[in-house]
């Protein structure tokens, strides 16, 4: 099975956007697809309709239960931060080895979208970043931003993180910010200048998840990729 990590340059930038329409448009084309997101923290269980995990399972055309949330999102915590901060709010911890353990297993021929959690160097518990989590699964990894102001030092500072891993990264998805100095076009492409061979491509706001563009050819997601 393949697998594609979906991190960023920061928290609220797209990441389950993309990895919805990456969903809907596996799916649209009869591939298997599996989607984890299995670090959710701001979770509240009472009032689960609009969360993360929710609009992941929406997607894959699964209901909203537990029994689905648990293979989706197994490490869910109600307080609005980091992973390991909100761990400990509930005297809890994400053992590292079991996380990735849990992201690697295989289910067959297919694709498997796993959603991180924040930006690239957001920690999962003491001693470990989300940066970590991806070069341990041995991942290729998609880097998210914005167009908002700062976006384009937050994605250069994450690529070069990502690199000196050695993870390999696919593309740079600029999500075009609702606020933004200037065109999200025009941060793309002074983000590409700098990001040496890492395409850069910028997905637009969007109104109707059903006419995103072919965000599978953007991120150079072929049929072949899912065939091995």
């Amino acid at each position: 099975m393949s697998s594609i990590f979906i991190t960023a340059s920061g928290t609220e930038v797209g990441k389950t956007l993309l990895a919805c329409l990456i969903i809907t448009q596996l799916r649209r084309r009869g591939i298997p697809v599996r989607a984890l997101k299995p670090v959710v923290t701001g979770f509240d269980s009472s009032d689960a309709m609009g969360s993360d995990p929710a609009l992941l399972l929406d997607a894959l055309g699964l209901p909203l239960d537990k029994a689905h949330l648990d293979r989706l999102s197994p490490w869910r915590f109600r307080a609005p931060l980091s992973p390991d901060m909100a761990a400990a709010r509930e005297q809890r911890a994400i053992p590292f080895t079991e996380l990735v353990s849990f992201c690697g297993a295989s289910t067959g021929l297919g694709m498997t979208v796993i959603e991180g959690i924040g930006g690239v160097m957001v920690p999962i518990d003491a001693e470990h970043t989300v940066r970590d989590w991806i070069a341990a699964l041995g991942s290729a990894a998609v880097l998210v931003t914005g167009s908002y102001l700062g976006a384009i030092s937050h994605t250069l500072t994450a690529l070069t993180a990502l690199k000196s891993m050695q993870i390999a990264v696919r593309a740079i998805v600029v999500s075009e910010s609702a606020d933004q100095p200037a065109p999200a076009s025009e941060t793309a492409r002074t983000i590409q200048r700098f990001a040496d061979c890492t395409p850069v491509c910028v997905l637009p706001r969007l109104t109707d998840i059903e006419n995103a563009p072919d965000i599978l050819g953007m991120l150079g997601l072929g049929d072949e990729s899912f065939s091995t």
